[in-house]
């Protein structure tokens, strides 16, 4: 029996970890990102002066300012929104694609997608180019020019749908993978069911591919609109915003594979997913490009190139790793990777049903290097399309530097996932693979 000072603490870290910690991301993450685009739109992207308006005027009142005449969006923010999400739900359902299964459940179940990533995204840019540049229904600028107005309103319309999403896990789940640990909060910031559909549309693939990478895009050409309407296109921006499309496309030609990993196999549709994908990817995974606006650098075409050759490498690796893995599970094995026949480990694992499965766990390649080794290409293009922005400012580098903690936490998150999945054959896999993401360090 543990000690009652030892019940004690780990009910103290329990209530820390699912409620105390959860309560305070739902209340800070929308504060950050309406920060930030202030910051990096207003004040020029110094901490250095958001600090000082905190000093002079108190966090109250400068947080009051900064949020009070976006907080519930504008006009022309909303009618964005939903122009945009109206028409990604419209090309999630008419564009063709062919039927992707992904992995099946805890609870049994195989959800279907139609895989039509690729298509849509292409259809999006295109759209946006005709609909601002050839048909002038609006200004490219559009996206910049209200963009306070968009993390607010998008900060308002997610907190809503991941209370929906929370209702309705509880009380109309589309599968059986799904539930509630009692505690609202952690419900709420977790989400109460797995794989949630409405009226046929997948709610995960429509806001982490379709709302939240999609509308990635969107905005970097529209933050080079604008520089290039107030200064001229510099240099720095087409090297950060072209290393970003490439890595965009890259996504979504890869997005099969995105339907089988940590976030959508294990992560359920709460706060933590939902809300990220649709506030704090636009706002933070542009930021470097955001900032860039008003900072219009010429690097010169020697540094240029290079930046852009290493993110573009970092890219190509990142996605040759991954494609890599699928090949080899597609082929169960019987192929050849780098010129061998590939060194691969068969893990069982049973179902919350009770059902015995076999997974294809890969270490040699790309996989042979470290379990996580992509994740480090990734790191590496992401500096690469911040770097442009040069070294005045730390703010450019916040979105590089939540990447990496991200990354290491999700490797350990998923070590321990496999562990209890898998449990002996893990361990024989990291025999052979001994370092999360890099060789002979970590």
């Amino acid at each position: 029996m543990p000690s009652i000072a030892k019940r004690i603490i780990d009910a103290k870290v329990l209530f820390l970890r699912k409620t105390v910690m959860p309560l305070f991301l739902v209340v800070a993450c929308p504060l950050v990102v309406i920060l930030m685009w202030y910051t990096l739109t207003q004040l020029g992207g110094s901490i250095q002066k958001l600090s000082t308006l905190f000093l002079e005027n108190g966090a109250t009142s400068t947080i009051y300012s900064i949020w009070n005449p976006v907080f519930y969006g504008t006009p022309t923010a909303w009618k964005i929104i939903g122009c945009f999400a109206a028409f990604e739900l419209f090309l999630m359902r008419v564009v063709p694609g062919k039927t992707f299964k992904g992995p099946v459940t805890p609870e049994g179940n195989v959800p279907v997608y139609k895989a039509n990533g690729v298509a849509c995204y292409f259809i999006t840019l295109l759209a946006f180019y005709l609909c601002s540049y050839k048909f002038q229904l609006f200004s490219p600028t559009i996206i910049f020019d209200n963009l306070g107005g968009i993390f607010g309103a998008l900060s308002i319309f997610s907190i809503f749908f991941c209370m929906f999403l929370y209702l309705k896990g509880r009380y109309a789940p589309s599968t059986t993978d799904c539930g509630t640990t009692g505690n609202i909060i952690f419900d709420f910031y977790w989400g109460t069911e797995l794989y949630p559909r409405i009226l046929g549309w997948d709610i995960k693939m429509f806001t982490n591919c379709r709302l939240g990478m999609m509308s990635w895009g969107i905005m970097l050409i529209s933050y080079a609109a604008k520089q290039h309407e107030l200064y001229g296109l510099s240099d720095a921006m087409l090297v950060s915003v072209a290393l970003q499309l490439i890595y965009i496309t890259k996504f979504f030609l890869w997005e099969t594979g995105y339907l089988g990993s940590l976030d959508i196999m294990h992560d359920r549709a709460g706060f933590y997913i939902c809300w990220g994908v649709l506030v704090w990817l636009p706002c933070v995974y542009t930021s470097p490009s955001m900032y860039l606006v008003h900072h219009p650098h010429n690097l010169g075409t020697p540094l240029a190139l290079t930046i852009f050759l290493i993110g573009f490498s970092g890219i190509l690796i990142n996605y040759l790793a991954d494609r890599q893995r699928q090949y080899v599970r597609a082929k169960n094995g019987k192929c050849k990777i780098w010129g061998k026949t590939p060194e691969i480990t068969v893990a069982k694992y049973t179902t919350e049903k009770g059902e015995e499965k076999e997974s294809i766990l890969l270490s040699s390649g790309w996989w042979g290097i470290a379990r996580h080794f992509h994740y480090i290409p990734e790191i590496v293009a992401a500096f690469a399309w911040s770097v442009p922005a040069l070294f005045t400012n730390f703010a450019p580098y916040f979105y590089v530097s939540f990447l990496t903690v991200l990354l290491m936490e999700r490797a350990m998150r998923d070590d321990v996932r496999c562990a209890k999945k898998y449990g002996k054959d893990w361990e024989r896999y990291c025999e052979k693979v001994p370092y999360k993401i890099i060789p002979y360090i970590f």
